[in-house]
């Protein structure tokens, strides 16, 4: 994923309501470019780049939100696709192909 420039971000700005939120997350495109925070103003708009890190601080929210989620797989809530498998004897090529964009979605290696 390329970085977007900025003059991108006030175009993505543009298509939110009064009040909406805008979430940048993850960490393969790098740092965001500057935004400047009066665009921001124009309707009120929230900005935010969160971080698993700050909601699974501790032990127990970690052991509770990995909860929430197996519970959700459990119960159909959530549905996990699995795209790709390789015995873990190919790890090597497993990381070669998700390297190389040969992956989409899911990857597990096989024990």
């Amino acid at each position: 994923m390329a970085l977007i420039p900025c003059n991108h971000f006030l175009g993505s700005l543009a298509c939110l309501k009064p009040r909406g939120y805008m979430v940048n997350f993850g960490q393969s495109s790098g740092t965001p470019d500057p935004l400047p925070l009066s665009a921001l103003a124009v309707k009120s708009l929230f900005l935010t780049r969160p971080s698993l890190m700050q909601y699974t601080a501790t032990r127990d929210e970690l052991l509770a939100t990995a909860g929430e989620v197996f519970a959700n797989v459990e119960s159909g809530i959530l549905r996990v696709r699995v795209n790709h498998t390789y015995p873990l004897s190919q790890a090597a090529q497993a990381h070669a192909d998700l390297e190389g964009r040969k992956t989409t979605g899911s990857v597990v290696l096989i024990p």
